[in-house]
């Protein structure tokens, strides 16, 4: 193998998964091209050189080097097959997809139905890649979720206020219970969790006659606006409510060094499957231990084990 390419979606982490898979490339002479953003860069033909130089000083930066875009084109035939006919023109034998769902689908597309070698990394805030334990960026985004929660949290004590916070996850729960179980908070409500709006708020009406005037209320973005259910629980209980939206913070910020270890060692555990003449897997860290998952089943639906967290987040409280 001579040349590979990496593509990208965004989120911290993935700085540090590039730097991996181009130094290990390098360690092996194989000359690396970056697409630049996204499968929308691979069908327009952008892409730019790697180099063990070029990665340098990025390992502590969030986003993508890369860039990303989203693309409806290459979700269509003629856009999946001009982006393999750049492959091709460029002479790439292998590539490395680092993503969430989106970016995998493409990547087990690309593998099975044109033959493309490609390996996928998974790197998504929502951790919600099918068969992994922790994609590369959520640790980072829990906690940078966590410390803004920390913050409000001190106004609403000072306050004696309810406080509903948004916190990313349109299809998962997994940043919120997260948040809400190190945050100790009163409540969180998550898309795959049915809601219970009067039994919540008979909860705060006793609450504060008992004398707990402030609470931290957790919703996903997936689940409902967090405006809409501070106004529900202003007009059943008569107590003052606000809310805080985190959005997109949560895609940013310096990586932990969770995020940088794991994805050190994914993106060059990625190089050396691809290396193999494997394809359409995608890597991953199984009880601590590198191993790969065919991408058609990563990209399934993963189910989180939310009732458990649920649980001992109202034992908790």
């Amino acid at each position: 193998m001579k040349r590979i390419g990496v593509l990208t979606r965004d989120c911290s982490g993935i700085n540090a998964a590039i730097r991996a898979v181009v130094r290990t490339a390098c360690f092996y002479n194989i000359e690396v091209l970056g697409v630049l953003r996204g499968y929308e860069g691979l069908m327009n033909g952008e892409f730019i050189p790697l180099n063990r130089r070029s990665v340098s000083g990025i390992i502590d930066q969030g986003g993508t080097i890369l860039k990303t875009a989203r693309s409806e084109n290459f979700q269509t035939k003629s856009g999946q097959e001009k982006a393999v006919k750049v492959l091709q023109e460029k002479g790439i034998q292998g590539l490395i997809v680092i993503g969430g769902n989106g970016s995998l689908t493409g990547a087990h597309v690309l593998a099975s139905k044109f033959n493309i070698p490609t390996i996928g990394i998974p790197a998504t805030i929502d951790n919600d890649i099918n068969g992994i334990d922790l994609s590369i960026g959520a640790d980072t985004a829990v906690n940078v979720a966590l410390d803004a929660l920390d913050k409000i949290r001190d106004t609403a004590m000072s306050m004696a206020r309810i406080f509903v916070v948004e916190v990313m996850g349109r299809d998962s729960g997994y940043i919120a219970l997260q948040v809400a179980l190190a945050g100790g908070c009163e409540e969180v409500l998550v898309p795959e969790k049915a809601m219970d709006m009067e039994n919540m708020c008979e909860e705060i009406v006793e609450g504060n006659k008992k004398g707990k005037k402030s609470w931290i209320i957790i919703v996903a973005e997936g689940k409902a606006k967090a405006a809409d259910i501070a106004d529900t629980i202003t007009q059943r209980t008569a107590l003052e409510t606000r809310i805080a939206v985190l959005g997109h913070i949560q895609r940013g910020g310096r990586p932990t060094a969770q995020d940088r270890i794991m994805a050190a060692r994914l993106g060059s555990y990625a190089v050396e499957v691809l290396r193999e003449g494997r394809t359409d897997e995608c890597v991953r860290l199984k009880d601590n231990r590198l191993d790969t998952i065919p991408l058609e089943l990563a990209i399934k639906p993963k189910k989180i084990e939310e009732e458990a967290f649920y649980k001992l987040i109202k034992i908790l409280t």
